[in-house]
């Protein structure tokens, strides 16, 4: 089942906006591909702390998660700030 933070919609549309690899996430979260794998395709949930991994390395990356607030959960880049 998804978990309330992560769904795995949004860690495929985030790697799609990042132009990363399933290996490239699995690399920046330390966790191994077949976990980001099975949680993009529905197949399981991750432990706890690696979903947390999945995150931070999607975010620490410039990706912003938008919460499900009617309509629906999201993802978006973050923008970029220029003084």
């Amino acid at each position: 089942m998804p978990h309330p933070n992560l769904l795995p919609a949004q860690c495929r549309g985030a790697r799609a906006m990042l132009e990363w690899s399933q290996e490239r996430l699995a690399e920046a979260a330390g966790i191994s591909r077949p976990t980001v794998k099975d949680f993009e395709r529905g197949a399981r949930t991750p432990h706890p702390s690696n979903l947390a991994s999945i995150r931070a390395a999607l975010e620490t990356a410039g990706v912003e998660f938008i919460a499900e607030n009617g309509g629906g959960a999201g993802v978006r880049l973050r923008k970029e700030i220029t003084t």
